[in-house]
């Protein structure tokens, strides 16, 4: 009997922004980004890479005001695909932990598919949610990114950062730190029966 296809795909149209999204937790990091704000593609991509999730993903919004809502709304899609594509998490690891260096940047991400949403996200330089990275991209946006995620896929993620200084290389690391911790715990564990939880849920 084939595996059934752990697969999402997700629209979502609001006055300040419309998304089309779709992914696959089976893939082999494939991904087609085009959110109209540069660096967010950056990390979007590398997200795709490191997790081996196939991503697609079409964006436009008002960045002519902000870049803003556009990035808000597209990690909204992708924690609801997130948590379409996982079903009911039966056969899981469930867990997964990765620590990421970029260069003089290092960033450590633990992720449980809890079902319970919550962020812990701490350890960013002093500055780094002001700086513009790429001329669109506000280094607050890293955090925001992380928050949408977590509550519409309904995961419990921690996110800290243990060194770094540029703010791109910071940035890239919590974004390839979280892809790395959310690749193991997606992955089927062939030891696992059932949901991974003495509850019998997630």
């Amino acid at each position: 009997m084939e595996p059934m296809a752990r697969t999402a795909s997700i629209e979502r149209t609001t006055s300040e922004s419309s998304i089309r999204l779709s992914l696959d937790l089976d893939g082999t990091g494939t991904s087609s980004i085009a959110t109209t704000v540069p660096f967010f593609d950056h990390m979007l991509t590398a997200f795709s890479k490191h997790s081996l999730i196939d991503l697609t993903i079409e964006s436009s919004g008002d960045t002519d005001i902000d870049a803003h809502h556009t990035v808000e709304d597209t990690a909204i899609a992708l924690g609801l695909a997130l948590a379409e594509a996982l079903g009911d998490k039966a056969g899981v690891r469930r867990y997964g932990d990765a620590t990421v260096p970029l260069d003089e940047a290092l960033a450590r991400a633990v992720v449980d598919l809890s079902g319970r949403p919550f962020l812990v996200h701490s350890g960013e330089p002093a500055g780094f949610e002001l700086h513009r990275i790429g001329g669109h991209f506000t280094g607050s946006l890293v955090r925001h990114v992380l928050e949408a995620i977590t509550l519409n896929a309904r995961i419990t993620a921690h996110v800290e950062v243990l060194a770094g200084r540029d703010p791109h290389h910071v940035a890239e690391a919590e974004f390839k730190a979280f892809a790395r911790a959310m690749r193991t715990a997606v992955e089927p564990d062939p030891r696992v029966t059932g949901v991974p939880s003495t509850k019998g849920a997630l």
